[in-house]
């Protein structure tokens, strides 16, 4: 009898034509335990955890090997059969929550639909656990919000609805796939919480897939290191944290450990002319406000940070910026000039000078277009190219964001997540713009792929005087990127100017609060923030 959750062997993974994206990779996994699944984008991470599912994404195919759930090859079962699988026995939480969700019904009704369809409960009783579920993850309202459509929620709420959904039946396996990548670091640690609470509680095992080091480290029993599809090297997280043998292990560290590290942000603003300048600016939704009366400016050839929790609008003041929300008031100044808050009452040429890098890629990315044809389009519309130079440009920016030449012809589908994140950089870059606001920019990069990427944006902007309005909840990159920042509460600037003087003794209490709550490179790390927290509460009760 088996005593392993899950047991892979001689995984293969290949695409149709058969380029290996898996070489023979073997693992096992006990009730109970958490793994950590690390390497760059395009590893073969999300390719495992999909074949512990026993499916593999369009395009490819599982060519060898067994995937034993609880004793059964799930390889071996007929459509039917796995489907009655998933969900109830083995259980996921995608990297990407937006593309998961069906945009056309409520968040309570996905939830409740696993436990309804597999007998485990009656509609009564699903909601109510969905509700529990919604709590406990810290959604707000949670006896409502479950009435909401997944595109009423900010991305942060929508992943912690995802992890609900993942939840939902008590599965025995859950693999998780950057289930904190869209959070903000105080909404992760309550996010870690509840996934720890939920493998101890029901003694699940976990596949925990991510590019952070210092997050798998509060909740994985063994890491297994991934690159080019092959195992690097497996061990538990405190010899792989603090002891790594391979090469690659040992630079994924000392990347983790450089992005906390306390290194100076760039010189101050100084005296330069505002490119873009927002005036009490007032942003919402049907009539609700979400962004209240804020004020901003940013220099030409500087770059401003905006941080802040999940839900604080953020991505609803960048949404404003562009013209996408017509329920605004204030003013937005580009360059001299008042900008219409309806982005079709903009000129031509504002719109090539204001460019923006979405959140989400599976959402901001067309699934039927071609990289070609999705980098290509801006490149014909603002300067007139014909065939041969559009593909020549097109190439160009690959070259510049570092995507291998022959993903031009392929479809978003084909891509990794860091690679479809780095296809709209290269479109926001097409347009030859003199302001991009990137909103997560990087969250879904690899910590070596995201300092590649942070690299190329800050030569960018030496060589062409860009602007960048930098919307993020890594408190690391906007030390090394951000010139200003501005920190965002509930739709308000709490505190903001130069990087260095936020960041600075004194601070405002919630900027001390998400300083504090930075994940370290070291076990015990999570335990040690809430057993401070639990004491503040008894000190101020």
């Amino acid at each position: 009898m088996t005593t392993n959750t899950l047991e892979i062997r001689g995984l293969c993974v290949d695409t149709l034509d058969g380029s290996p994206l898996v070489k023979s990779v073997s693992l096992q996994l006990a009730p109970g335990e958490v793994l950590g699944l690390i390497g760059e984008s395009g590893a073969g991470k999300s390719t495992i955890g999909l074949a512990a599912l026993g499916y593999a994404r369009q395009g490819c195919r599982i060519s060898a090997g067994e995937v034993l759930v609880n004793g059964t090859d799930l390889l071996t079962l007929s459509s039917d059969q796995k489907r009655q699988w998933r969900g109830r026995r083995v259980a996921y939480v995608a990297q990407s929550a937006a593309a998961a969700f069906n945009p056309a019904l409520t968040i309570e009704r996905q939830v409740c639909e696993g436990p309804i369809r597999h007998g485990l409960m009656n509609k009564q009783q699903s909601r109510e656990w969905a509700v529990t579920l919604f709590r406990a993850l810290d959604l707000p309202d949670p006896e409502n919000i479950g009435l909401r459509y997944p595109h009423q929620l900010s991305g942060g709420q929508l992943q912690r609805a995802m992890a609900a959904m993942a939840m939902s039946c008590k599965p025995d396996l859950l693999v998780m796939d950057e289930p904190t990548t869209a959070l903000d670091v105080t909404t992760q640690i309550e996010v870690l919480v509840m996934l720890r609470k939920l493998v101890r509680e029901f003694n699940t095992a976990a596949l925990y897939i991510t590019h952070d080091l210092a997050v798998v480290a509060q909740l994985a029993d063994r890491i297994l290191v991934l690159r080019h599809g092959s195992e690097v090297e497996t061990g538990s997280t405190e010899s792989i944290l603090n002891a790594p043998q391979q090469e690659y292990t040992q630079r994924l560290v000392a990347e983790r450990v450089h992005g906390m590290t306390e290194d100076a942000a760039p010189s101050g603003i100084g005296a330069e002319a505002p490119l873009l300048t927002i005036d009490q600016l007032s942003t919402g939704y049907n009539g609700k406000m979400v962004v209240e009366n804020v004020s901003l400016s940013l220099p030409r050839g500087k770059t401003l940070a905006v941080i802040g929790e999940s839900g604080s609008g953020k991505s609803t003041l960048a949404r404003a910026l562009v013209g996408l929300l017509a329920d605004t008031r204030g003013t937005v100044t580009f360059d001299g000039v008042t900008l219409s808050h309806n982005y079709a009452q903009r000129d031509k040429e504002t719109l090539r000078r204001i460019q923006m890098i979405y959140q989400l890629p599976d959402v901001a990315l067309n699934p039927r277009q071609t990289i070609l044809e999705i980098i290509g389009r801006p490149v014909a519309f603002y300067f007139g190219l014909n065939t041969r130079q559009v593909r020549a440009r097109v190439e160009e920016l690959l070259r510049l964001t570092e995507l291998p030449l022959k993903l031009i012809d392929r479809l978003p589908g084909e891509l990794s997540g860091g690679q479809k994140q780095r296809v709209c950089i290269a479109r926001a870059l097409a347009a030859n713009p003199d302001l991009i606001i990137c909103d997560e920019a990087t969250s879904a990069l690899d910590p070596l792929v995201a300092e590649e990427v942070l690299n190329l944006l800050r030569r960018l902007q030496s060589q062409l005087g860009l602007s960048y309005l930098f919307i993020t909840h890594d408190l690391g990159t906007v030390k090394r990127i951000a010139h200003q920042v501005a920190v965002m509460y509930r739709g308000n600037i709490v505190a903001s100017g130069d990087t260095q003087e936020v960041f600075s003794p004194p601070m405002h209490e919630y900027t001390e609060k998400l300083l504090t709550s930075v994940p370290e490179l070291r076990t015990g790390w999570l335990d040690e923030v809430l057993n401070l927290r639990q004491a503040t509460r008894n000190d101020v009760a």
